[in-house]
């Protein structure tokens, strides 16, 4: 029988750059084995040959989330090579276009929601549903939904975009009826907002380094085994959504 590799192994999706990195750098210094999921295969490498120059065990995993033909290959990668998976960190993400009014509500694109909620909802779903088995298998799994204070019924931050906020709305919703059906498991569900970070996303034009954003990411892969399930954090605290 295979042996279960000793040390734990989180996968990180969109991890070629920005907050996704990060989190993959913060990961791999407390000792996780990095999965570094990206479909671009020149930019999974060169994360992964970065990761490891700064001494992280990283390993790259090729993962389109809009494809469950991908994630089940990812899953079959990762236990190939690790036999198990600890923690799962669904962190690729898309704006989606917002010219030309695209992400007016009065004027909105509909092939631009159907294009963000693809790779923002659906593809948390693909992923997750294609690790769980793989989580199953640890003594602590965690699963961290990357999500943004824009999706705040309550907060209604940010400009108006009608794909984008009401994506992590839904990711937040999603989040909670996960937790509520993994309640009586060992995996623990949350979602978080990393703040307005600066990257290719926001243009870098943002007050927040992506370390600084991957913080409460990073804080929830490691809850303890009593941590709150089904929540939406950030840096300060749970998040009002």
């Amino acid at each position: 029988m295979e042996r279960v590799k000793e040390t734990k192994t989180a996968l990180v999706t969109g991890a070629n750059k920005g907050i996704g990195l990060a989190i993959a750098q913060g990961l791999g210094a407390l000792g996780f084995t990095v999965a570094v999921g990206a479909r671009d295969d020149g930019r999974r490498e060169k994360a992964v040959e970065r990761l490891r120059a700064e001494g992280v065990d990283a390993f790259g995993v090729a993962l389109d989330v809009t494809s469950e033909e991908s994630a089940a290959a990812a899953a079959e990668a990762i236990e190939g090579t690790a036999g198990r998976l600890d923690v799962l960190v669904n962190n690729a993400g898309i704006s989606g276009r917002f010219d030309d009014g695209a992400q007016d509500p009065t004027t909105l694109d509909l092939d631009v929601v159907r294009t963000v909620l693809d790779t923002n909802v659906f593809g948390v779903v693909r992923v997750t549903n294609a690790m769980l088995p793989l989580l199953g298998r640890a003594d602590s799994p965690r699963i961290v939904n990357m999500s943004s204070n824009m999706g705040s019924l309550t907060l209604r931050t940010g400009p108006v975009m009608a794909a984008y906020a009401p994506s992590k709305t839904m990711l937040n919703g999603l989040t909670a009826q996960y937790a509520r059906r993994l309640a009586e498991t060992r995996v623990i569900v949350n979602a978080c907002c990393p703040g307005h970070v600066a990257t290719d996303f926001t243009g870098f034009n943002a007050p927040r380094t992506p370390e600084q954003g991957a913080a409460i990411a990073i804080r929830l892969a490691t809850l303890p085994d009593d941590g709150p399930r089904g929540g939406f954090f950030d840096d300060a605290g749970p998040v009002p959504w």
